[in-house]
């Protein structure tokens, strides 16, 4: 029996644990979030992405980097600031329209200002609580941060903030994560011996993921007029592409093919092939999202 300070060192392996569950799980979790992907993808807002912007990325990557937060949690807590602000827009509009006041953009950004800084920070709190084994953020670090920025809360104005992202999303916060997808992706590809997922292409993956975040809006600009070949593409067509804005198994395609060039482009296509069989996507949207990362995450080095 292994002791405790043996446990301890093997979790902190450097290399990635792959092949530890059962096929029949693998496989049954793997149509579970494509299924949750797909109910995801068609119950989309046009505004879908709004509060995903560079600096808003930025942000969350950096403090979740300051308070040791995991992988999934970062992206999570993206997903649930976004999430919570489509929900609160959607009132505003809703509230101001009633009462017969001005509902422009306008006016309701200048409601949302206040809070904006508020809620995002209050969103990584709660993304840290979803993964409870691992780093937790409360309060006193919450209030030290806001307060090196320039803002003063209370710990009871923490509490309402977090009770009324809770509330919007009707207490629905573990949220799809794209790095899930990625390592659910791997996990499927090395069982059915397409792609022997190691620790270099995880970190490859983990590094391409948050440049395809940070870099979202060129990256998606790339893909929508490359689909439309048109370099000026109508409000239809904007709205029609937030779908694939918002598709997670693109995403994790596009990102495992852009990381399996780097690292070995001989076997590049035959990688492709593989995850086109395993997640259904055809090969040039596929490969349409590889060279989209790739084109801007080379230019931004």
């Amino acid at each position: 029996m292994c002791s405790p300070a043996q446990l301890a060192a093997r979790y902190r392996s450097s290399e990635p644990v792959f092949g530890a569950v059962a096929p029949g799980i693998i496989q049954d979790a793997l149509l579970h979030m494509a299924r949750e992907n797909e109910q995801s993808l068609s119950k989309l807002c046009s505004e879908a992405g709004s509060f995903k912007e560079t600096k808003t990325v930025e942000f969350v990557f950096l403090l979740s980097e300051k308070w040791n937060l995991t992988e999934t949690a970062r992206y999570q807590a993206i997903e649930i600031f976004e999430r919570f602000m489509l929900t609160l827009i959607k009132e505003l509009f809703h509230c101001t329209r009633a009462k017969g006041e001005d509902c422009s953009w306008t006016s309701v950004k200048q409601q949302i200002e206040g809070i904006y800084v508020l809620r995002l920070v209050s969103s990584i709190q709660l993304a840290s609580k979803l993964s409870f084994h691992y780093s937790i953020v409360n309060n006193n670090m919450v209030l030290k941060f806001l307060k090196s920025v320039g803002y003063s809360y209370t710990t009871e104005e923490l509490l309402e903030s977090e009770l009324a992202i809770l509330k919007a999303l009707h207490f629905q916060i573990n949220v799809p994560a794209p790095f899930a997808y990625v390592e659910m992706l791997l996990e499927v590809l090395g069982y059915n011996g397409y792609l022997r997922p190691t620790k270099e292409l995880q970190e490859m993956c983990r590094n391409l993921l948050s440049l395809a975040y940070l870099l979202r809006s060129s990256i998606y600009d790339t893909l929508l007029k490359s689909a439309i070949e048109n370099s000026s593409p109508s409000e239809l067509q904007l709205a029609e592409f937030v779908s694939v804005k918002e598709d997670l198994m693109l995403l994790a395609v596009g990102v495992i093919g852009a990381s399996s060039f780097l690292l070995n482009p001989e076997g590049w296509n035959q990688v492709v092939e593989y995850l086109g069989d395993t997640t259904g996507i055809s090969l040039q949207s596929i490969v349409e999202a590889v060279y989209a990362i790739l084109k801007h995450s080379m230019d931004d080095c």
